[in-house]
């Protein structure tokens, strides 16, 4: 028996975006002339984003031929996440008036729930702009970023109180201090 056996039900090469979508190792089945040992299997996981998962088939049979096949199984993450809740842009007249920054949520279609980063920078005076940047980062450094920013102007001039009413005197020296 010269003739190797064959190997049925091979899948091919196969790329995910997430491991958790990577369906197991298909059974893989051989035919040969004269009957073959049953079929082995090995696989190996190797780095992240991307990971690279190698499925190896390999058959023998009774007098020694071989047959063997390799699949690979690409997974790289290439979806940043999603940010909700950022705050739409707005104005104010007192910077005591600005509200804190609002609690912003990311999803991922790999990871779920990611807790995003917030930075806050303030420039100026009359007016001033606060500039608040939410940004979520996945495992595979896939990153999202939203920006509200905060214009703070008082147009609101100062109103004087206590004002006394116009008056006339006879003598300046009856006129009384302000």
């Amino acid at each position: 028996d010269t003739i190797p056996p064959v190997l049925v039900g091979l899948p091919t090469n196969q790329t995910y975006q997430c491991l958790a979508q990577v369906p197991p190792p298909p059974v893989v089945t051989a035919t040969d002339n004269c009957g073959a040992n049953p079929v082995q299997f090995s696989g190996s996981t190797n780095g992240s984003c991307p990971t690279i998962i190698t499925w190896t088939w390999t058959v023998t049979d009774a007098c020694t031929n071989s047959a063997s096949a390799t699949r690979t199984v690409t997974v790289q993450d290439t979806i940043p996440p999603v940010l909700s809740g950022v705050p739409a842009n707005t104005n104010y007249q007192c910077l005591a008036d600005v509200p804190a920054p609002a609690s912003v949520t990311a999803n991922d279609n790999c990871d779920g729930a990611i807790t995003p980063t917030l930075v806050a920078v303030t420039n100026g005076s009359c007016p001033t702009t606060i500039t608040r940047t939410w940004t979520a980062k996945d495992t595979c450094t896939n990153s999202a970023s939203a920006t509200q920013t905060i214009t703070v102007r008082d147009t609101i001039p100062p109103v004087l109180v206590g004002l006394p009413t116009n008056q006339t005197y006879q003598c300046l020296a009856q006129v009384p201090p302000p």
